[in-house]
């Protein structure tokens, strides 16, 4: 006997509504609280049927998949936005029962809009390559804090802020008592987060070393070992995209479009995709600027038109269409494991 079922998946339970294809029997309900113990009680009461359980790609996917499969049940991740598109205009009020019901719908009529469900490690070097992200962005973060609090002092540094000797300067300067204790606390926050990045980023250079997708992304001008992971992480397995302008919507670099009546109005990029994708193409197309570019003819003709930020949105787009072709050559070895 085969049940196809929904999962709607929230923080504080899990709302399903299922159908036994063989009695047309519907049921609904919730499994709370929503934790891998109470999901794995509530499957076990159908050990002698087969399900297709449907749920969204948001966040508590990972348990919920993992314990389907571990009772011997198949798992379907939806893309969100896919599956809400689907719907078409809400003309009632959204409930957790009625998203369940729909996943259901679309996986009974087999219009489900799958997303990929990556292996256990793709997924830990996701966590892995965001922490750091978090990490940095706290970092620029507090040296903002500091600039901002010298500058509205009237004051100015002669070194960098990035460097230990522009931190030394900050602290020496003459500022109000509270600008003081602001700097004080921010340079021991920067110390902090340092403390915690540099042997992250050891690592993760250590990884793509090893990592043959990362190993061949490296290839590419401007792409270094933690810029290699970030897109590795990101991208996983590139033969799931048909073609590169998949994956560079993946990403949000591609450009949205205004249409009304008879005009038509360039848009901008749509910054729908992954944000860590899309800031490691970035940084990787700044490399462009440098004499030894291979993309640097074509990045000042297009700096001249649109200026140094557009300019480089196309050339991190070009660089994700040859990552794409870069890992599809590899085939299975992209996904090829390390040993920590």
């Amino acid at each position: 006997m085969t049940m196809v079922v929904g999962f709607d998946v929230h923080r504080s339970q899990i709302t399903y509504d299922s159908l036994d294809t063989e009695t047309g029997e519907v049921m609904t309900g919730r499994i709370a609280p929503a934790t891998r113990q109470a999901l794995r009680k509530w499957l076990s009461r159908f050990e002698e049927k087969k399900m297709k359980v449907a749920l969204e790609a948001t966040t508590g996917w990972r348990f919920c998949v993992e314990e389907i499969r571990a009772q011997g049940h198949e798992a379907y991740l939806a893309e969100v936005a896919e599956t809400r598109a689907l719907r078409g205009r809400k003309r009632r009020a959204k409930t957790d029962r009625a998203d369940a019901r729909w996943l259901r719908t679309l996986l009974v009529r087999e219009q489900l809009p799958g997303a990929w469900i990556p292996p256990t490690e793709i997924q830990e070097l996701r966590i892995r390559v965001r922490l750091r992200q978090a990490l940095v962005e706290e970092r620029s973060a507090w040296l903002h804090r500091i600039s901002a609090a010298i500058f509205h002092q009237g004051l100015r540094l002669e070194n960098p802020l990035a460097t230990e000797r522009g931190r030394e300067e900050a602290a020496a300067l003459e500022l109000s008592p509270r600008a003081c204790e602001l700097v004080r606390v921010a340079l021991e926050m920067v110390r902090s987060l340092d403390r915690q990045l540099e042997p992250l980023e050891a690592e993760l250079r250590s990884y793509a070393n090893a990592q043959p997708a990362c190993q061949a992304l490296q290839g590419n001008f401007g792409i270094g070992p933690v810029i290699a992971v970030a897109i590795h992480a990101e991208v996983g397995d590139a033969r799931r995209f048909s073609s590169s302008r998949k994956l560079v919507r993946l990403a949000g670099l591609d450009i949205t479009v205004n249409e009304s009546a008879d005009k038509r109005k360039p848009g901008h990029i749509s910054r729908q995709g992954a944000p860590l994708l899309r800031w490691a193409l970035y940084e990787a197309a700044q490399a462009a600027t440098r004499h030894t570019s291979p993309d640097r003819h074509d990045y000042r003709k297009l700096k001249a038109r649109l200026g140094h930020n557009r300019a480089s949105i196309e050339i991190a787009r070009r660089i994700l269409r040859r990552c794409h072709h870069t890992l599809v050559a590899l085939g299975d070895e992209q996904l090829a494991p390390t040993v920590d």
